[in-house]
């Protein structure tokens, strides 16, 4: 009976084996087939390809590559199983790195893989608890890297802590990629590690971007990853489908078109533990720029000589950094931009800041604020007034800069006058005005005002092809003063490339297109993406007033306060500006000196518009010394139109 028993369980027990094996060998075979490929056969990226080019609207490279020779570590290659903690040291005595790459974190895991799990820093008593499940392997790691203090790690030298940080490297990503240990060794360093042929360590040729001229234009490139995605761009790049070795850019033109500049890794295949070629890299895409690089090279220069100069004039202390930018207005692409900055007698690259820094710009916005008045049917075209003053409850009388006399509006623009834009305001807020009343100025009051900035290009994203583009400030106290400030250029604040985009703006007839930088993206002769003009709104006013503003403009040119700014013969158009503004001097963080900041805009021809030209100068004269004002901007837009009508 027993026997019989025995046989039943047993064979009970081969019909589940049977029946397993069956289930597995047949029903899942597929399903266990891929996961073997999964595990055994992996599509991996080899080192990051070239990336395209950047070159100038003529075709002169702005931005290359260059071949350097990288050590890298792939533990598929690591043929002979060696330890990677003796490989860390062995590594070490190669390559060298800065102790400013080391981190105590780092160094307490090197010190429990060497010391082969650093168990005897836990007691018997622990380890019994372990067992027990009263301890979990957490706890017993997190006891091991408390138990490392200060009295173990100064024991341990440069060597030690050089070795833990290739450790870390060699440890890092997914077990079947590459591990980029170092760019750029020398022949020394390579010669070395063929002399030691250390299991899994190879050099390859990797790429680095090299800059023909020098610092021009750097800011705006921006930058690429050294070594692989960075851990704040993972995730960014890893929806893309980026390998997390491969070289992405991470700032301005570089991580705008990265997905065209980037190149195609080439692709291996492990099958077994071997690696097979799958696909050869491929470079990246070209990036053709609007920048005419003669063209900015000279706006450069000009700015360069121009600062020098000024500095060298009475009342420029607080002075140091400028602004321009050229473009054509049809269509918005930008030929030059250039922002530098003088700090003890070197030029820095803040060009980027065209984009993201911003300042109160005076008179320059007056175009948009008389169109506030067209708009809302407040003033009568051609009509004289006599310009004066005006006086508001509770705050000092405010005036134009000098007294004008009668002028229409043609004329108001052309002299800048201020009392025309607060004749508006106080249509706008209280018809019934009269001397020292209260205008009784509203949030709407503004947004009327805000809007038609907006239309324009002020006080709004411009949408260039540059990332993290920011706005001005946008002032949210609401008084009947600080509309009135608003009027004339003295309350919010507005970015360079802001003021780009309302030049073009007004010199497109109300048409506001987005400004640009590129102007094609080309790979192996095809073209892959032309520059066309993008329309982002229209002026709300109608084309007989849009007219009325570029008259003004033009008056300014011819008659006003731009009259010495430009050559008549290129017949520009624009309009200067001046506001009040303040800067910290002694660097205490409080803001303690009032300045006066100057910038400048114009167009030209006014009859068939071919380049568009914004200056700023912030912060050009110190209030407290005096009214002389530096003629900074007249002075660089003279020697910028020259250049660009005798060389068109």
């Amino acid at each position: 009976m027993k026997k019989k028993f025995i046989h039943v369980l047993l064979t009970i027990f081969l019909g589940v084996i049977a029946s397993r094996l069956l289930y597995l060998g047949v029903f899942r075979h597929d399903y266990y087939l891929k996961e073997y490929a999964m595990i055994n056969e992996q599509t991996i990226r080899g080192a990051s390809a070239p990336r395209g080019r950047i070159l100038d609207v003529n075709g002169k490279v702005l931005v290359d590559n260059v071949g350097v020779n990288t050590i890298i570590y792939n533990r598929l290659n690591n043929k002979e199983g060696v330890s990677e903690v003796e490989l860390a040291f062995e590594l070490g005595n190669i390559l060298k790195y800065d102790a400013g790459s080391f981190s105590e974190y780092k160094l307490k895991k090197f010190y429990i893989a060497e010391k082969d799990g650093a168990k005897d820093l836990i007691t018997d008593e622990e380890w019994d608890l372990y067992n027990k499940r009263k301890l979990t392997s957490d706890d017993i790691e997190s006891l091991k890297y408390e138990r490392i203090d200060e009295s173990i790690l100064s024991k341990l030298d440069y060597e030690y802590r050089n070795a833990s940080y290739i450790y870390s490297i060699l440890n890092t990503g997914y077990y079947y990629e590459n591990k980029i240990l170092k760019r750029g060794v020398t022949d020394e360093e390579v010669a070395k590690l063929n002399e030691e042929n250390l299991a899994g360590v190879d050099v390859l040729l990797t790429w680095e971007r090299i800059y023909p001229y020098g610092e021009t234009l750097k800011s705006v490139f921006g930058n690429i990853s050294t070594n692989g995605v960075p851990k704040e761009y993972k995730d960014y790049y890893s929806k893309k489908g980026v390998g997390i070795n491969s070289t992405v850019g991470t700032s301005a033109l570089e991580f705008q078109y990265d997905e065209y500049l980037r190149g195609k890794d080439a692709l291996y295949e492990v099958s077994g533990g071997n690696l097979s070629l799958k696909e050869e890299e491929k470079q990246g895409a070209d990036l053709y720029l609007s920048i005419d690089i003669d063209v900015q090279l000279e706006v450069e220069e000009t700015l360069k000589a121009e600062i020098k100069g000024a500095k060298n004039f009475y009342n420029t202390q607080s002075f140091n950094h400028a602004y321009v930018l050229v473009g054509n207005p049809k269509d918005g692409s930008i030929l030059a931009l250039s922002g530098l900055m003088l700090s003890k007698d070197k030029f820095f690259d803040i060009t980027i800041n065209v984009i993201n820094s911003s300042y109160t710009v005076g008179s320059v916005v007056k175009g948009a604020s008389m169109s506030v008045g067209y708009q809302q049917g407040l003033i009568e075209v051609g009509k004289q007034v006599w310009d004066s003053c005006i006086k508001v409850y509770n705050t000092p009388q405010k005036c134009s800069w000098t007294r004008l006399g009668y002028m229409d509006d043609i004329r108001a623009m052309a002299q800048s006058s201020n009392y025309y834009q607060f004749l508006i305001a106080t249509r706008l807020t209280n018809p019934n005005y009269t001397w020292n009343a209260r205008l009784n100025a509203t949030k709407e009051s503004f947004d009327v005002y805000r809007n038609m900035f907006a239309s324009y290009g002020l006080g709004v994203i411009t949408e260039v092809d540059l990332p993290n583009e920011h706005t001005g400030i946008i002032g949210r106290t609401v008084s009947d003063d600080l509309l009135l400030n608003l009027t004339i250029g003295q309350y919010d604040t507005y970015t360079p490339m802001e003021m780009f985009q309302y030049v073009n703006t007004i010199a497109n007839d109300g048409i506001r297109l987005a400004p640009t930088l590129m102007n094609k993206i080309v790979r192996d002769g095809e073209v892959l993406l032309n520059h066309k003009a993008r329309e982002l709104g229209r002026v709300d006013l109608s084309e007989e007033y849009i007219a009325r503003v570029q008259q003004g403009f033009r008056a300014v040119m011819t008659s006003g306060t731009g009259y010495y700014y430009a050559d008549q013969k290129y017949k520009g158009a624009g309009k200067t500006g001046t506001s009040e503004t303040f800067v910290d001097t002694d660097g205490d963080g409080n803001i303690d000196t009032g300045t006066l900041s100057t910038s400048f805009i114009m167009y030209a021809p006014v009859d068939d518009p071919k380049y568009s030209i914004v200056i700023m100068s912030p912060n050009i004269a110190q209030v407290d010394n005096g009214t002389y004002i530096y003629s900074i901007n007249s002075r660089i837009n003279r020697k910028i139109t020259n250049y660009l009508f005798e060389n068109s």
